[in-house]
């Protein structure tokens, strides 16, 4: 569970679960499932005046998707915002169901969304604060003192001291001139052991195409200093970036220089040759190599004052929104091993938490936080030797808080909004759940005869028919096939499923069911289930599967074992 709501689509239409088509379907899939649906829901195949008043209200609807996603333009802006982006991020366009009231309310919404984003891309704030924190006293406790010092000790120097050993703070903001102009104003703080420095940094960026950008900066602090850098991209595999730096101190000026060469070797890898030219010259090479699935980093230093080789692996698991990351590091200052995690906790935040082990720095704990464009770190010092204690807590204690934080603390408060948003919502929008039922139910009256036929067809050949199907918010326990369907929250569906049915084979893609024809929500803002009883070759099978899984049936790992 996230640490943060989101309902930006709420009750919001999904055109691929109307025609039942998966999200990446070709233009002819698209036209079959619409030729198949208008052979249902088309007025002129009813002739009763109340059946065509309903087949023509559920036919616009399936239209309407049809329209869009066969549409290659359409298609690519509903996919990228939604239904929203349709409508023009709502100003154009406005969808007819909507009362004045609700439409006053989108406008200011979108409004004020729409400053708000237009604030950020103008200024483009970035942000870091860096808090070191010094506990080497939780595990060096002095044990060598004598009985004698013990005297001298006051009570309160018992007690571990931990302290801020220093703080970090960089902070800017972009300050667009011309769509190809832009000052950047940043400053940095820095403070350590009571001794504090800083500096004010002022650029203008130039973008001379596509290929190529330059800048200027000028830097006041600790002394002044101006540096000119440039970007060009040479050709398809291979890009340079450099610049100088002239520092003006009391003895003279202080030139640097820096250069980049990268190579593009393939699709997910990257070569980069670094040099840096001045007082701690360095040069460098290094291999990134990036997947969906895991990253890889091999660099080499060497230069004043250290020369080091790194080795870092990180594994990404995507359906956990969660990174391991190992790293290792040796070199003239010593060597360096690291392991971490990294979790997304919310749309727009990262925690991630690392310990360092070396020699001879001893053993650091890593916390950071990253929201949006701001990075919160908490470098935690716990001890200047490599010792089990404080490795084992620098491990442990991290998972345990984090646990305890979300389950005990987190979890419960999402919960109690996510009920609280769900119940606005169903008032909200009441009307609107009550006329999706009563399309829902007209599109199953409109099936009914189109059932029959299916049905007839499929039992002459021994084929696929489903025998139950309910939707909603079933709650059944593991090897239970009982399922409760005297509730507001469940649905029978067993007719639209028939009627999706072809050549004894049902197949339903990665989409909320509640949008398929002939559904709809009856459980709003809760995790709900579908649950199917189905005959094939005169043998039952069962299955459920959750609202957004995928289901192609008929199959042998369904089958039901007659008790013996």
């Amino acid at each position: 569970m996230d640490f943060e709501l989101d309902n930006d689509n709420f009750l919001e239409e999904d055109y691929y679960a109307a025609l039942n088509v998966p999200k990446n379907a070709t233009k002819e899939e698209i036209n079959n499932s619409y030729r198949r649906l208008s052979r249902f829901y088309h007025p002129d195949k009813h002739v009763d005046p109340k059946q065509k008043e309903k087949a023509e209200i559920i036919f616009n609807k399936v239209k309407n998707a049809y329209e869009i996603l066969s549409d290659p333009h359409r298609r690519a802006i509903y996919d990228s915002l939604g239904v929203k982006g349709l409508e023009t991020e709502g100003w154009e366009i406005v969808q007819r169901t909507r009362t004045p009231a609700e439409i006053r309310a989108e406008y200011e919404q979108l409004a004020e969304e729409r400053a708000e984003r237009k604030k950020q891309q103008q200024t483009n704030p970035h942000g870091a604060i860096t808090v070191n924190i010094n506990a080497t006293d939780l595990f060096n406790p002095y044990d060598d003192l004598g009985l004698d010092d013990l005297d001298i000790i006051s009570n309160d120097s018992l007690l571990p001291n931990i302290e801020v050993s220093g703080m970090t703070f960089n902070q800017s903001v972009e300050f667009p001139l011309t769509q190809k102009d832009t000052c950047t104003l940043s400053g940095q703080l820095h403070t350590q052991n009571g001794t504090g420095t800083g500096g004010l940094n002022l650029s203008w960026r130039h973008i001379y195409s596509h290929k190529s950008w330059g800048e200027v900066e000028v830097v006041a602090g600790n002394g002044p200093a101006l540096s000119l850098k440039a970007f060009r991209t040479l050709n398809k595999r291979f890009f340079w970036n450099g610049g100088t730096i002239l520092q003006f101190t009391p003895q003279g000026i202080r030139p640097g220089i820096m250069s980049t060469l990268a190579m593009q070797i393939d699709k997910h890898s990257v070569g980069y040759l670094t040099y840096h030219g001045g007082i701690r010259s360095m040069v460098s090479t290094s291999v990134i190599r990036d997947t969906e699935s895991a990253q890889y980093n091999f660099s080499i230093q060497v230069g004043l004052p250290h020369s080091y080789i790194s080795i870092s692996y990180t594994k990404k698991l995507i359906n956990q929104e969660l990174k391991l990351r190992l790293a290792v590091k040796g070199g003239t200052f010593g060597g360096i091993f690291e392991y971490g995690v990294e979790k997304r906790v919310s749309k727009h935040s990262n925690l991630s938490a690392a310990v360092a082990i070396g020699m001879p720095t001893g053993v650091k704990l890593k916390i950071r936080l990253t929201r949006a464009n701001q990075v919160y770190s908490f470098p935690i010092h716990l001890c200047e030797e490599i010792l089990p204690a404080p490795i084992f807590y620098a491990t442990v204690v991290p998972v345990v808080v984090y646990i305890i934080v979300k389950k005990g603390f987190v979890e419960p408060f999402l919960k109690e909004q996510h009920a609280k948003e769900v119940e606005k919502q169903k008032q909200t929008n009441k009307a609107k759940l009550l006329q999706k039922k009563k399309e829902a139910q007209a599109a199953v009256e409109l099936m009914n005869a189109t059932y029959t036929r299916i049905v007839e067809e499929e039992e002459a050949k021994k084929g696929l028919i489903i025998v139950k199907a309910l939707y909603g918010r079933i709650i059944s326990t593991p090897g239970d096939t009982h399922v409760d369907e005297n509730t507001e929250e469940v649905i029978e569906v067993t007719i639209p499923l028939q009627c999706l049915v072809k050549d004894s084979k049902l197949v339903l893609h990665e989409l909320s069911k509640s949008q398929l024809p002939g559904f709809f929500d009856p459980a709003v803002g809760e995790e709900k289930s579908l649950y199917i009883s189905y005959s094939y070759r005169q043998q039952l099978h069962e299955v459920t599967i959750r609202d957004l899984e995928a289901l192609r049936i008929p199959k042998n790992s369904h089958k039901c074992v007659s008790p013996t």
